[in-house]
């Protein structure tokens, strides 16, 4: 059982919200673009920090072809922007060294045919879901924010969960599968979608119902264990923390900086409205799986799903809308106007998926798409 309220573990404490971050990045070829199996060579030479806490550090990931980066939880957005961009240098560091890229992709442009890393779990996962386990070379974004109590956790997990498709949009970064645009801003949400415990979650309001659920869902069979409870936002199995999982990895650490910046003012939020005794808005999760389609599709370059009216609006006025309802929690935690600066130069510059469209159309290849990718990574 996790211990709720622990600095040290990321746990609210007396002072701010913490979070931390999860960003997998590709390894890619420098010649070619070409996503290469090189997690445990790159792995086995990187050099894991002693102390614990003591900065990012690199770990392996279901395939080969990919690593991820994870920060210790911080309690200012200036102090996890720092780390944030230092993993990405360790990463990038780690890489050269057995003479690959990282490349912060939500999916491989060119074609690629993923290995899984050898261990027993991955191997029964292949076994079990056949080409969705395969073909799931995906990069994402995963924000851990501190929690109190079993009870906020929940009481956040539904109040959040109608505005994460707009995190969707603005972090999206992966509209290439298999060498050819697959017309969505974020086809790392479609493939991933394929895994049958993943998506939205139902309002649950108690921690029981919520460990209910994964216990019965584990008893199907179907997901073979706790692990792959693949909500957009869970409990986190080790760390006092709510986990939102539903962004791409972003193609510049700023635009990670703007994700976690927002989580953490929506789950600070979503307790106060909990502590207040304000309801749960209660949208059917059918309607969170077309909202999430919807920002998968399009990004911020037409219109999303409003979180409030659950009607087609256009992208600038939901981001918005989502700014609105955070405001307080941003300004209490000193985060509002680095926030909104954010958010000003990715609605004016355009999301990842944006810019690899842009390259492709400049130079006419995707080999250009992943070398740009791999210089924004650590820009």
């Amino acid at each position: 059982m996790d211990t709720y309220g622990n600095e040290g573990t990321g746990g609210a404490g007396a002072g701010k919200r913490t979070f931390g971050i999860e960003e997998e990045l590709l390894l890619v070829d420098p010649a070619n673009g070409e996503a290469v199996p090189m997690a445990g060579e790159l792995l086995n030479l990187y050099v894991r920090p002693l102390e614990a806490g003591a900065g990012p550090v690199l770990t392996a990931e279901f395939q080969q072809e990919m690593i991820e980066v994870v920060t210790p939880p911080h309690a200012t957005l200036a102090s996890l922007e720092q780390d944030i961009v230092a993993g990405r240098a360790i990463a990038h560091q780690a890489a050269e060294d057995v003479g690959v890229r990282v490349a912060a992709l939500g999916t491989s442009p060119l074609p690629a045919d993923p290995h899984p890393v050898q261990l027993r779990r991955f191997k029964a996962m292949t076994e079990e879901y056949g080409l969705t386990a395969r073909e799931q070379l995906t990069c994402g974004c995963h924000i851990h924010v501190s929690v109190e109590s079993p009870e906020e956790a929940v009481a956040v997990l539904d109040r959040i969960r109608i505005w994460l498709p707009v995190l969707i949009a603005l972090s999206a970064n992966s509209p290439f599968w298999h060498g050819r645009d697959s017309g969505y801003a974020s086809y790392r949400s479609q493939v991933w979608n394929r895994w049958p415990s993943a998506g939205p979650l139902d309002i649950l309001g108690t921690p029981d119902a919520y460990h209910q659920l994964v216990h019965d869902m584990v008893s199907t069979g179907v997901a073979l264990d706790e692990g792959m409870i693949y909500f957009d936002a869970r409990l986190s199995r080790h760390y006092p923390t709510v986990e939102i999982r539903v962004a791409d990895v972003c193609l510049r650490p700023e635009n990670t900086v703007l994700l976690a910046g927002i989580a953490r003012g929506l789950v600070e939020t979503a307790a106060r409205e909990w502590r207040e005794g304000i309801e749960a808005v209660a949208v059917p999760s059918a309607l969170l799986r077309l909202a999430g389609w919807k920002a998968s599709r399009w990004g911020l370059r037409g219109e999303l799903l409003d979180p409030q009216t659950h009607r087609p609006a256009p992208a600038l006025a939901v981001v918005n809308s989502l700014l609105n309802h955070i405001r307080g929690a941003l300004e209490d935690m000193d985060d509002l106007h680095r926030v909104e600066d954010l958010v000003d130069r990715v609605l004016a510059g355009g999301t990842g998926a944006l810019r690899q469209i842009e390259v492709l159309h400049r130079t006419g290849d995707l080999e250009s798409v992943v070398r740009d990718a791999a210089d924004c990574t650590v820009s």
